[in-house]
C-alpha cells in the first residue's frame, strides 16, 4: 500500500513583499522598552508550500513604565540572498494586558498576489520588533532575532509483496519531495540521505534498518527480509532548508 504523509504540515504566509512597502530603518538606541515574550509561529518553523491558503502568526508581549503605544507598531520577518528578497510585515494589533503591557499580534496570510518567496531565501530569516511607548521611548531590535522559514518536504512509502511469507524478500520504495517555490510544485530531493525504520506489530518504537540515498528524481529503494508482521516507514532528519519528515508506516503481514 503506498502511505505519504506531509512534512511539518501547518499554514504558511503573507503579508507583503518588501517590493510593496518598505519595512522602517532598523537601529539601536536606548528604551525603556522591555520585551517580555516574542513568539514566531509559536515557536515552530515557518513551513511553506506552493498552496495559496497558508498563514503564521508573530506575537510580542512588551511593557514600559508608561505602557505601550499602538503608534509606530511594526512586526516583520525577511531575508535577502544575493539579489532575492522577501519579506512579509505590517502593523500589528495591540491589546493593553494591564497599564504598562501591552501584547502585539499580526497574521500573516498568503493571497492571489504575493506568496511563497524564491527557493534561494529557505534558512534563517530576521525577525524585525518596532514598539514604542506612550511617552516615546522607541524600540527596534534591527532583525536581530532569527527564525527558520522551509520549503515543506513530503515522503512516502510502499512495501510489497504484502502478504509475504516469513524470510522472504520485502521491496521498500518511496519518494521524498519538497516544494519548489519558483515553480509552486513539489520536485524530488535528490542525493539525500533517508533511514528505512521498522516497528514490529505490537510495539510502539520504530528501529532504524539502513540507511538510503535518494536517487537524482527522489526515489528510495531497497530490498529487506521479511521476519515479523510491522510498520515499515521512511524517515529524514531535515536539512537547513528542509523540515524534518516520517512517512506513515506501511503495515505488511508476515505469514
Amino acid at each position: 500500500m503506498l502511505i505519504k504523509s506531509v512534512g511539518a504540515v501547518f499554514t504558511g504566509a503573507l503579508a507583503l513583499s518588501a517590493s510593496a512597502v518598505s519595512a522602517p530603518v532598523a537601529h539601536a538606541t536606548e528604551t525603556g522598552v522591555i520585551i517580555q515574550k516574542l513568539s514566531v509561529n509559536g515557536g515552530k518553523p515557518i513551513v511553506l508550500g506552493t498552496s495559496q491558503t497558508e498563514s503564521f502568526t508573530i506575537s510580542v508581549t512588551a511593557s514600559d513604565d508608561s505602557g505601550i503605544s499602538k503608534d509606530l507598531a511594526f512586526l516583520g520577518i525577511d531575508r535577502e540572498v544575493g539579489n532575492d528578497y522577501w519579506s512579509y510585515h505590517g502593523t500589528p494589533k495591540c491589546t493593553a494586558v494591564n497599564a504598562t503591557t501591552s501584547t502585539c499580534t499580526l497574521t500573516f496570510k498568503l493571497d492571489s498576489g504575493w506568496g511563497v518567496p524564491r527557493n534561494t531565501l529557505a534558512g534563517k530569516w530576521d525577525v524585525t520588533v518596532q514598539l514604542q511607548s506612550k511617552d516615546g521611548d522607541f524600540y527596534n531590535n534591527g532583525g536581530a532575532t532569527k527564525h527558520s522559514v522551509l520549503r515543506r518536504s513530503t515522503l512516502s512509502v510502499n512495501a510489497a509483496p504484502e502478504p509475504v511469507s516469513k524470510g522472504k524478500p520485502i521491496t521498500v520504495t518511496g519518494k521524498l519531495a519538497r516544494a519548489n517555490w519558483d515553480k509552486r510544485v513539489y520536485a524530488g530531493y535528490t542525493n539525500q540521505p533517508v533511514k528505512l525504520q521498522f516497528r514490529k506489530a505490537g510495539t510502539t518504537t520504530y528501529k532504524t534498518v539502513k540507511t538510503v540515498n535518494t536517487n537524482s528524481t527522489g526515489n528510495l529503494s531497497t530490498k529487506v527480509t521479511a521476519a515479523a508482521d510491522g510498520y515499515w516507514r521512511w524517515s529524514f532528519a531535515g536539512t537547513s532548508t528542509t523540515p524534518a519528515v516520517n512517512a506513515a508506516g506501511d503495515y505488511v503481514d508476515v505469514r
